[in-house]
């Protein structure tokens, strides 16, 4: 049986952005974009002095970081042929350009994992994580990161 732990997400929405993946072979391959929101779920052993897992007001500097993200951006793979491309259209403000590692919904959703993680690690030393994130880019399509930090004292 799993250790108990007490559980919370939080859902922010409202990021619409365009990206391409440049290596499909149908129509993924043309630039598009969504309206992307991510739920994040978190977990804890024990409460905090107010009695939340996660204080959500406290969560700011992850909502800065998502909107810098993904608030009307384009968003490019690093390996992207046409990176040079939209580098200068980022330069003559036609796009504002982020380059990450993978595009796609699922990396998106490890990527603000990781966010979530580096945040809580520095401040709760340990008491609370993130296990889970969702990135959606609709109703009808999401993607998923599922796991404990090293770190969590589970």
């Amino acid at each position: 049986m799993p250790t108990p732990a007490y559980s919370c997400s939080k859902t922010f929405s409202g990021y619409p952005c365009t990206h391409r993946q440049w290596r499909h072979s149908g129509h993924c391959r043309f630039v598009h974009g969504y309206s992307r929101s991510f739920t994040f779920w978190f977990r804890a052993r024990e409460l905090d002095g107010c009695g939340f897992v996660v204080d959500f007001s406290s969560l700011q500097g992850l909502e800065r970081r998502l909107a810098h993200q993904f608030d009307h951006t384009f968003l490019a793979n690093a390996d992207d042929p046409l990176l040079a491309t939209w580098r200068q259209l980022h330069e003559q403000g036609a796009l504002d350009l982020r380059v990450m590692a993978n595009v796609g919904m699922e990396a998106s959703a490890e990527l603000v994992w990781s966010w979530a993680n580096d945040l809580l690690r520095d401040r709760e030393g340990g008491r609370a994580c993130c296990w889970k994130t969702e990135a959606r880019e609709n109703a009808k399509n999401a993607a998923s990161y599922e796991a404990l930090p090293s770190w969590f004292r589970a």
